[in-house]
């Protein structure tokens, strides 16, 4: 009966540690951390929404963090506090060429969204003009980028201006207190400013804009993959309804970035919610701005920007949207 009651003893003992060790399991759910921004609405129409929560179900955790901009998406996904970052696609190669491991799976926007912008007595009228002028903008994002190439087009550089570094919407306000000259700016508060302060987009160049991408972290993906894709199912969920409903997606982004219905009518006027698939388009927008990223100095010169790009690009989870756009 002793080697009988050790035994019982034993296997009551097992099946506690086990049954705890399930407690425990449950007890911690998988946390998914997804980032909303004013440039991205369709992640502004899931958060408010909660498509995502639906889609990953009770047994994940969902957590919501503002990226003010591009830089900040990369920031955080370097630190592994996003597992998912909306970037513009020129940013991303940006991070990808500087050591952050992520992969660009999904375009959340065809957007016009950076301009060239100045006070409306200022005397700039060309890109030319700026030369010796102060500037703002956001170092590693597009409006920078779109910056960059916006001077070498006009035989100019970094170094023929003097860049101010400012987030987004700090830009905006230096430009209207005088502080800068011009700014490099993005919308919401690019329409912002040109339609409450009537300031001036004076360089626009639709092409120079990258598409909105967003990014996972490498090391996720390759752990969630199932996970990653019921986040992109809710992304179609959202950019569906955005374009079925352009009236309430104003609204949404209005109420959010706590700015007026006109300004992001102004801002969805040019954005292209049409696509999200990651295929030439795409790539070949982000391939044309990796030239000045190299003649500027912004990546080394030895830097493959090509294999990086190749790197970058995770194309596969799209490609079944492709039939239903």
């Amino acid at each position: 009966m002793t080697g009988f009651s050790n035994l019982l003893r034993r296997t009551l003992a097992a099946t506690a540690m086990l049954a705890a060790c399930a407690g425990a399991a449950k007890a911690e759910p998988l946390d998914v951390r997804l980032d909303y921004a004013y440039y991205n609405p369709v992640s502004l129409v899931l958060k408010d929404r909660h498509w995502v929560e639906d889609a990953l179900g009770p047994d994940v955790h969902v957590t919501w963090i503002l990226s003010a901009g591009s830089n900040k998406a990369l920031e955080f996904l370097n630190a592994q506090s996003l597992d998912f970052g909306s970037t513009a696609g020129s940013a991303a190669l940006l991070g990808r060429a500087n050591g952050n491991p992520i992969k660009a799976i999904y375009v959340y926007s065809k957007p016009e969204w950076t301009a060239l912008v100045t006070s409306a007595t200022s005397p700039i009228q060309t890109v030319a003009d700026l030369k010796g002028k102060r500037i703002a903008v956001t170092r590693g994002t597009d409006p920078h980028i779109f910056l960059l190439r916006a001077l070498a087009g006009a035989g100019l550089t970094e170094h023929d201006v003097k860049i101010i570094p400012l987030q987004h919407a700090d830009g905006r306000l230096a430009l209207d207190r005088g502080d800068v000259d011009a700014w490099s700016g993005l919308d919401p508060f690019m329409a912002q400013a040109e339609l409450e302060t009537h300031d001036r987009l004076f360089f626009r160049n639709a092409d120079l804009n990258t598409y909105g991408i967003l990014n996972v972290r490498e090391a996720f993906l390759a752990a969630h993959p199932d996970v990653v894709e019921k986040v992109l199912a809710a992304y179609e969920r959202g950019r569906h309804w955005s374009l079925e409903h352009k009236a309430e997606l104003a609204q949404t982004l209005a109420t959010a970035s706590k700015l007026s219905p006109e300004v992001a009518a102004r801002q969805l006027e040019r954005t292209d919610l049409s696509s999200p698939v990651l295929g030439d388009g795409p790539r070949q927008s982000i391939a044309a701005a990796a030239g000045v990223l190299k003649s500027s100095g912004v990546v080394d010169a030895s830097v493959d920007l090509d294999q990086v790009l190749a790197q970058l690009f995770e194309p596969r989870f799209t490609q079944k949207f492709a039939s239903t756009k």
